[in-house]
């Protein structure tokens, strides 16, 4: 009989890390929740970044945190879209994942699964799971950062290659959740007469419940066979229209797509001279209005599909407000 599978999971007070937790556990399956170390790094490159990782203390105390677990899960980072460049922003999103990977491999982890954002392939018509990548923001820059320091330890897996833990980075997508900010503000502008989509608004939605990422994360890392270095989390089927009626408990107005256009653009524009301050709210705006299509990928061929559940989560964030 084989044993259960051992699972460690980073961030796991987190607004994605506890559901994980949550959901591992709600299997009957053993889990270790950890606080993440703090790191911050100046580095603006992989190479930079993988150096600066292998010289850590952090690594030790992960190594020895790990030791007979099977299966670590990074779920701690800043998620900070509107905020500029900082060491702590390239510390969290970008050092850590590499520490930890080591870390992993000392300590002989089969899987790390890192959680990472959709964020990285910016303003795309349709994401994909390509190592292409344009950030447009400190946030996203740095979430690229991560992603980019993961492909180049893949590469270089030293002397312990048949050891090495197989590294898969989940991109998530925009996850709503009854409690989480974003998700509050979101129910907001979808109550009030912003609430608009551009014309037809039948375009897909990269709106996403944390019930399926979190599903989707234990799927993957439980997956018994060979898992892709890059996956992304699977799309829950809904237009621009569809998650802004959930949330607002209307229809949302249509506007001319040529609108919606110039204000987007005008608005980078401002964003721009601003030190790039206005470019989470800009995008949050841009999603609301044109969505984003997204290429069926690896959970498609899988057949690793969780419940569509953002309609009830937001429904119950809407619920929630008085």
């Amino acid at each position: 009989m084989t044993s259960p599978l051992r699972w460690l999971v980073l961030g796991a007070t987190g607004f994605v890390g506890s559901a994980v937790v949550a959901e591992l556990r709600g299997r009957g399956l053993s889990v270790i929740a950890l606080a993440a170390p703090r790191l911050a790094s100046a580095a603006v490159s992989a190479p930079e970044l993988v150096a600066e990782a292998r010289a850590s203390g952090a690594i030790a105390t992960l190594t020895s945190a790990f030791a007979g677990v099977d299966i670590v899960v990074n779920a701690a980072g800043l998620a900070t879209p509107g905020d500029g460049e900082s060491p702590a922003l390239t510390g969290a999103n970008a050092l850590l994942p590499a520490v930890i990977s080591l870390a992993a491999r000392e300590a002989g982890v089969t899987r790390f699964v890192h959680l990472s954002s959709a964020s990285v392939q910016g303003h795309r018509r349709v994401i994909d799971e390509s190592s292409d990548r344009a950030p447009f923001s400190a946030y996203s820059r740095s979430k690229a950062l991560g992603e980019e320091v993961l492909e180049l330890l893949a590469l270089d897996s030293g002397d312990a290659a048949s050891a090495s833990a197989s590294i898969v980075t989940v991109r998530a997508t925009s996850v709503q959740g009854p409690s989480r900010p974003t998700t509050t503000s979101f129910v907001k502008v979808a109550r009030s007469p912003l609430a608009s989509v551009a014309s037809p608004g039948t375009a897909p939605t990269p709106v996403s419940s944390i019930n399926a990422l979190a599903w989707f994360v234990v799927e993957t890392g439980s997956c018994p066979t060979a898992v892709p270095s890059l996956v992304l989390q699977p799309w829950e089927g809904l237009s621009v229209s569809d998650v802004l009626s959930a949330a607002g408990g209307r229809k949302p107005r249509s506007l001319p797509q040529w609108l919606c256009r110039t204000v987007l653009k005008s608005g980078y524009v401002v964003s721009r001279l601003l030190g790039e301050r206005l470019h989470g709210p800009i995008r949050r705006v841009e999603l609301m209005w044109f969505g984003q299509e997204q290429t069926p990928g690896w959970a498609q061929t899988a057949g690793l599909l969780p419940e569509p559940a953002v309609t009830s989560v937001l429904q119950a964030a809407r619920g929630q407000r008085p």
